[in-house]
């Protein structure tokens, strides 16, 4: 039988530092809960909003592969291993920190230099925040080489129904985007229309992200953007888009995990 736990979007750790308006799905940084330090194989499910002309400066990550999903706006990503990604709403994009790698992620507007322009000191109308959903998963093999990978599926996502992003599954191997360094995660997306409905994956820890719009999910309920669904031992519920505010289109992040780490 399932398990289920709801994360409400007001009740996730919040950082808002000016630049940064960050919200936490599991522990982070200075927010430490040791009842909510992940789930399955997801260590971190930030949902991060970052002020143009602003990002996070170049820092270090070992032994980690993350997923990162831009919901609007574009992000540069730059590492020491010489790679360099502008992502974008619809590209998938994964780096794995391996034995270790330094990177930078910045808002679009400051790598092109669109600071404030004129003497009236307007905002350049390119200069927009960027939102995007970075995800941490444990790889299940540590030191191997750090590497960076990205591709633009925005016309699968644009189908609707559940689209593998990033996995290491081997039941995905010929669906995934993207290949993560765990063989017993994968990412999955969908982007629907109200009234449009997908099954989640059968499998023992399934995590749901509504990143924008609102669902209905069967034996649940309603969840509204940023609320998250934590399930144990899921039984392939059916999750509908519903009606959200603005008629804005509903798109959910969907981890589907075989296995937990011990932490």
């Amino acid at each position: 039988m399932s398990s289920i736990q709801i994360t409400r979007a007001d009740d996730r750790f919040r950082t808002s530092v000016g630049w940064l308006d960050s919200r936490h799905s599991f522990s982070f940084g200075p927010h430490y809960d040791p009842n909510n330090v992940g789930f399955g194989l997801l260590l971190v499910s930030n949902d991060d909003v970052v002020a143009a002309g602003t990002g996070f400066e170049t820092h270090p990550h070992r032994d980690m592969e993350i997923v990162t999903w831009v919901l609007d706006g574009s992000l540069v990503h730059q590492d020491s291993q010489g790679h360099t990604g502008l992502i974008h709403p619809g590209l998938a994009q994964r780096m794995s920190a391996g034995r270790g790698i330094l990177h930078s992620e910045k808002n679009d507007a400051r790598a092109r230099g669109l600071a404030r322009v004129g003497p009236s000191d307007e905002v350049h109308p390119d200069e927009v925040p960027v939102r995007f959903v970075q995800m941490w998963v444990i790889p299940d093999e540590r030191g191997v080489a750090p590497s960076y990978e990205q591709l633009d599926i925005s016309a699968d996502v644009g189908r609707g129904g559940l689209v593998v992003v990033a996995s290491g599954l081997p039941r995905h191997a010929n669906d995934r985007a993207i290949r993560i360094h765990q063989r017993d995660a994968g990412l999955l997306v969908a982007r629907l229309d109200t009234g449009q409905s997908v099954s989640l994956p059968a499998a023992p820890y399934v995590h749901m992200y509504v990143a924008a719009g609102a669902v209905e999910v069967e034996g649940v309920g309603r969840l509204e953007s940023g609320d998250a669904l934590r399930i144990a031992a899921s039984e392939g519920q059916r999750v509908t888009a519903a009606p959200g505010a603005d008629g804005e289109r509903t798109e959910i992040l969907v981890w589907e995990m075989h296995s937990s780490i011990q932490l």
